[in-house]
């Protein structure tokens, strides 16, 4: 293995943690009790955005050197970190949760469908079998092997809503390879940005509910931390320099961690439907990971 497929591998783990983290946000989430969606966000991302201040802070590091970034790179972070959660909570207003919940995480799928119009990238069957083995899982996951009631015409807008989801997070995975020269410590500032407007967001369509004990907090110091904090800086650094065909693929063990982790607490049941999500999304991952787990034999010519 040369020493760039090693750094490509090495970028592809760091990215995989995010899934890793994103797969704690609905366990975390429950566990912050009342608080509003967009006020969730908005001390989320203050709390990693003080935790990237901190860092820089002790390195004695100088935050203009992170921040001075091309406008573009700027427009497509903060247009990734608040376009997904503002589009997100925006179908779940306006929409079931299960079907607007379903709609938005196409992007993973998108994701590996996208990057096929990346220089140097290639998208391969198994590229695609094994994403859309992990869509798979994860409506038998969402819907619990029951299906779905139906779209209706009356949540239009909450569908509308919940593709833009999908769309705007699987765009600026992909086009954020573009942006490979920028440093991932600018994400820092695309989180602070994204705490003011999910502020104002909050103040326009919420009532304000505060953490009621210290378990309460700690979740919400969780979350800022981890899934709405670190999770960021590692899919940054996984989307530019690692194998973003196998991150989108893997991003389908996000909601099957999550089911696992609400089970695991009590919060959830185990099923037969589990058990066939989990098989589809894991033979998923395995079967896009291909090129990752051994070399690809070459033809002959």
């Amino acid at each position: 293995m040369s020493a760039a497929e090693i750094s490509k591998l090495k970028a592809t783990l760091v990215g995989a943690t995010a899934v890793l983290m994103w797969g704690m946000l609905a366990l975390l989430t429950t566990l912050t009790g009342a608080v509003p969606p967009f006020q969730l966000v908005a001390l989320s991302f203050t709390i990693a955005t003080a935790m990237i201040a901190l860092k820089w802070m002790i390195r004695g590091e100088r935050p203009l050197a992170y921040l001075r970034q091309p406008p573009g790179a700027w427009a497509l972070g903060v247009a990734g970190l608040f376009g997904y959660h503002f589009f997100y909570f925006m179908a779940l207003r306006n929409a079931p949760p299960v079907e607007a919940g379903l709609i938005a995480y196409l992007w993973p799928l998108l994701i590996v469908v996208f990057s096929a119009l990346l220089p140097g990238e290639r998208l391969r069957w198994w590229h695609v079998a094994g994403a859309l083995a992990g869509l798979a899982g994860t409506v038998i996951l969402v819907t619990d092997g029951s299906g779905l009631d139906g779209f209706k015409s009356a949540h239009a807008l909450g569908y509308v809503m919940a593709g833009a989801c999908a769309l705007t997070w699987s765009a600026y995975s992909v086009v954020n390879r573009r942006f490979r020269a920028v440093p991932t410590d600018t994400v820092g500032g695309f989180c602070a940005v994204t705490a003011v407007l999910a502020l104002l967001c909050h103040l326009a369509f919420e009532t304000t509910v505060w953490p009621a004990d210290a378990g309460e907090w700690l979740a919400v110091l969780g979350l800022g931390l981890m899934p709405v904090g670190a999770a960021f800086f590692a899919w940054d650094h996984g989307t530019k320099h690692g194998d973003i065909q196998v991150l989108g693929a893997l991003a389908y063990a996000a909601p099957l961690i999550s089911t696992v982790l609400l089970v695991a607490f009590g919060k959830g049941q185990a099923t037969l439907s589990l058990g066939l999500g989990c098989l589809l999304i894991v033979g998923g991952a395995v079967v896009a990971s291909k090129e990752m787990l051994g070399p690809t034999p070459k033809r002959n010519s």
